[in-house]
Formats: C-alpha cells, structure tokens, sequence
C-alpha cells in the first residue's frame, strides 16, 4: 500500500470520550447468556433462575454509545457492507470476506501521533489457523456438593440437593455453590469484589466482605462496612492488602467517598478515610480503584489522586499537577498511567507515565485531535483503545516503553471495543480481554446463538495472527495470558458446563483445563450474568457483580475443580 503524504499539523480535542455514562456491559463478550438467544429459562432450580436487574433480549443492532463499544451507524456515503451488523445491512456475497475493523467506522486513514499516517485496511486473513476448543479425559467417581441457603452474606443451612448429578464422562466437578439472601434496594446490590488470596477466595456483598475456603466453602471470616460497598479493585499489594471504598450513608444521596484498607489475608480491617475533594468539580461519582506498589489511585469524574495504601495519607492529585489535568491514574502489573486533559481551547488529551510516589511523567503521547481514551487494554505492554466520537471512529494503539507508538492493531470482526466497567467510571484495564509480552487477545461480539471466536493480534505488526472459534454457538472469551499461554473460558449452556481452556500463544490446538459438569450444575452455571471469573490453583471461580437483593435466595458464587 502506498504511503499517503505527511498530514499537516492537527487541531487539538475537546469533550469526554471514554467517560461519558452508557448501559452497564451485558455478559461476557457481551454476549446473551446462553446460546440460542435468552437466558435459562424458570425451572425448578431457584438458583438458575437469577436474570439480572433489567430484562434481557436478544442482541439486536444497537445504537452507538461510546461505552458499550458497538459499532456506530455508518456516516452517509460510508459504506457499510461487513461493518454494520444487523437488520436491514447489506451481508457480503457468499464466498468472499469481507473486512471489518477494530478501528469500527473508519473509512480510509486515521492520522495518529505526530505525523505517522496509518490505514485501516482488511486483509483476508485466509492464512490464520481456526482451531476448535477440544475436550478431556474421563471422569472419576460421582461426588455431590450442597448448596447453601443464605441471609445475606452467602451462608446459611445447606441443602442435599447434588450438584454433580448427571455429570457426563469426563466431566469434572462442582466444589460448592454459595448464595445470598438480601432484602435490597429496587436497584439492587453490587457485589462486584472478587480475590483469591492463599486458601480462601474473598467475596464483596453489599455491606460485606467475606472469605470462604476454596476447597470447602465454608466461612473463614467476615468484615462489615456501616454502608454499602461501592467501588473495588482486584489488585492488592504484595502483603495481600486492597483498599475497599464505601458510601458515607444509605440513603440515596449517599456519596462514595469512603476508603478502607482491608488485609484479605489476615481479614482485619485498617484504615478509614474519606477521599477529599479537589475543586468545585469532583462529584466522586462512581470512583475506580488501582493499586501499585504502596500506592491506591482513585479516580473519577474528571479528578483523579493517589494515596499510600498502608497509611491512607494523600500523595498526589488533579489539583497539583503541571499542565494537562489528570481524569484517571491506571494501575496494573507494576505500572501507571495517568490519563489526562488538557484544558486548552481544544480540551486535548495525552497519555503519560506516571510515577507510583510523585506522579511526575517521563514521557507524554498526544492523541490525535478530538479523540479520547475509551479502554486500556494493557498497561505492559500498553495497548489503549482510542476514539472520536463525533467521526464515530475507535482505534487501538500500541505503545512502547517510551510512549512512542508502535503500531496499530487492524483485522476482521466484530469487537467491542470498549470496557468501561459500568455507569459513570472511569477508565480501567479491561476484563474482557488478556494481553501478554506481544499479543493481545480480544473476543468478538456475534449474533445471538452465534458462535464468538478470540482472535490474538500480534503487537509488533497490529496483524491477527490466529482465531480460536468457541464452537457450536458458544460464547468464548479471555481470562488471563502469562507464560505463553492464554486461558479462555467457554460458557455454559442450559444442557452443557462450561470449560477453561489454554491456548499456546503461537496458535494451535485448544486443551481443556476443566470441563464443568452438565446436568444440574449447567443451568446454573450459564444464568451467571457479566461473571467475575478466576482460574487459580486448577479450581474455577465464578461470582455474580450484582444481585436483584429481593428478599429470595441468589447464587453468588460457584466454584469448580477436579
């Protein structure tokens, strides 16, 4: 392809794409819930019967809204022929494929930094490998698992019922099952907290945090909050400390402005400190959470800061940086980022590094005029997602130790590109994607009852460099990448558990890790709704983000293993 000329210098950028509010993500992938459209349908099992707060349908085309990462209605004259899936779109002739883009509606070329042109571009991908996540080996003797009837923090009397019976030969097991009763808010309650820490898998509800064993679910310890859990991260320090925050009441005024060292090994509480505010414009509406080091970041609307986990004392903020104004601190795999505006005619953004202790940056990188920061993919190595909202373009973009940009990532499918963490957040790493040292691995978003695949791009080229299909219209999605391996989960049916997979980083063949067992567990398994998901030490761990918390017994978090 012909490199087009040097552009001439850009206008700079206004306006808060990547952290304007939109609808919570449905699923995993964003995916329905069970293939072929719905979810489980009501049984006789309480425990599968758990939709989530609002209804749920089937996808249908969707209307462009920056944090849900569909791909936006074609601009006039665009053509739209593999970009725009749906009802009314024209579908590509039989035989040939057709390219759709990360970068969504984009048509062309996207100037991205100073004066480095890169196009988006389909290839036809006809070389890439497209292997079949397979089964395992046999199964050992029946066991059964009780399943718990709970008031509120997930305990209580347990019942007989098996959650293993009609598992399948070579199947492996359900360990427990925990669920919650709670008498709620008509919203609901979050329960969005999840840590594996040494033997116990921690668990957040409501007003609560509390640790199970992972092996026999049975309570270690609880911790009470005076108010409703609101904003947690995943990470911790290497003591197996976080930073929980809380709202400062119950009533719907309540503010989250609240934090609390927690030690998940020790199950003692720390600290409490309420975050101060920093000008007339931080409304610490819905805060996110990342821990480096001895340093917790909390950031929100607009304002971000940064304080010492083992004291809870302020070390750095919005207020009293140089230049561009910080709106999120990123924290993840001993790195940070601090995504900024600038409050110029233009309200620019960049992206720096920031340091854990001082939040001085070494080196800054511009984004293209009018475009922000949608989704962090990674932050080592840092892949972002980035767009503009006005021309409705995304684009991902990979940059090296030094903040230069190394490539763009480009490829077929469908993918959403974005993966704000619910209402009003600010920027987070992304769980629904897994990165490691030079690839990242992103699902695509099918139709319902559809089978999705994950495709790894490389991040030295941008290239697709194999697709993993989930098979027979399931839904497969990452969970983590390390030791040049990813490990994807492939959800349950109504009539079929679950599995996690590993898949080599080079491509190849699927092997099953686990393989959850059909019969009573699957539909239960498969009503989880936008899932906390771990897999550690052979065992996996699935957990509700949020209850309906009326009054009725809900599964909260089931864990299988062999």
């Amino acid at each position: 392809m012909t490199e087009p000329p040097q552009p001439p210098n850009q206008p700079q950028t206004p306006s808060g794409y990547g952290h304007l509010p939109g609808p919570p993500q449905s699923g995993w992938g964003h995916q329905p819930a069970v293939a072929g459209g719905g979810y489980p349908q009501q049984g006789d099992n309480p425990y599968a019967q758990q939709p989530p707060t609002q209804p749920v349908h089937p996808v249908q085309p969707a209307p462009y809204v920056p944090q849900q990462g569909h791909l936006p209605p074609p601009p006039p004259g665009m053509p739209t022929v593999g970009l725009y899936p749906g009802a009314g779109v024209p579908q590509p002739p039989a035989g040939k494929k057709t390219a759709v883009f990360i970068a969504a509606a984009v048509a062309g070329v996207l100037v991205l930094g100073a004066g480095g042109w890169f196009a988006f571009f389909g290839g036809s991908d006809d070389d890439v490998k497209k292997p079949v996540a397979q089964s395992s080996g046999p199964a050992d003797a029946e066991p059964s698992a009780g399943v718990d009837k709970g008031d509120g923090s997930g305990n209580g009397s347990e019942q007989t019922e098996d959650l293993n019976a009609g598992r399948k030969q070579g199947e492996d097991k359900t360990l427990w099952l925990k669920t919650a009763k709670i008498d709620g808010p008509g919203l609901g309650v979050e329960s969005a907290g999840q840590w594996i820490v040494g033997d116990t898998v921690v668990k957040s509800v409501w007003k609560n945090l509390t640790a199970y064993g992972i092996t026999d679910g049975k309570e270690k310890w609880t911790i009470a909050f005076p108010a409703p859990v609101c904003s947690v991260t995943r990470q911790t320090t290497a003591e197996g400390k976080t930073v929980v925050m809380f709202k400062d009441g119950d009533g719907d005024s309540a503010t989250c402005n609240q934090m609390k060292q927690v030690d998940l090994k020790a199950g003692k509480e720390g600290w409490t400190k309420e975050v101060p505010k920093e000008g007339l414009f931080d409304i610490m509406t819905s805060p996110s959470l990342g821990i480096i080091g001895d340093t917790v970041a909390v950031s929100r609307s607009g304002t971000a800061s940064a304080f010492k986990v083992s004291t809870g004392d302020k070390l750095f903020g919005s207020a009293t940086a140089e230049g561009c104004k910080p709106d999120s601190y990123v924290a993840d795999k001993g790195k940070m980022i601090a995504i900024s505006t600038c409050y110029d005619e233009d309200m620019s953004s960049e992206v720096s590094d920031a340091d854990p202790v001082t939040g001085k940056k070494t080196w800054t990188f511009k984004l293209p005029a009018k475009y922000k920061v949608g989704a962090v993919y990674s932050l080592d190595p840092l892949v972002l997602g980035i767009g503009n909202e006005e021309k409705k373009e995304r684009a991902i973009v990979v940059l090296g130790p030094d903040g230069k940009q190394r490539a763009t990532v480009s490829g077929e499918g469908n993918f959403a590109t974005e993966c704000t963490n619910g209402l009003f957040r600010s920027v987070e790493v992304c769980n629904t994607t897994a990165v490691d040292a030079n690839t990242l691995y992103m699902p695509t978003v099918t139709e319902s009852g559809k089978a999705n695949e994950i495709v790894a791009f490389d991040l030295g080229t941008g290239k697709a460099k194999w697709r993993t299909p989930a098979g027979e219209g399931r839904t497969i999605t990452p969970i983590s990448a390390a030791n040049g391996q990813l490990i994807a989960y492939r959800k349950a049916t109504a009539e079929q558990g679950g599995e996690v997979v590993s898949i080599p980083a080079a491509g190849g063949t699927p092997t099953a890790l686990l393989r959850n067992p059909s019969g009573t567990s699957a539909p239960i398994e498969s009503s989880f709704y936008t899932p906390n998901l771990d897999y550690a030490g052979g065992r996996l761990f699935v957990s509700q983000t949020h209850l309906r918390a009326q009054g009725t017994a809900e599964k909260l978090l089931m864990v299988f293993g062999k």
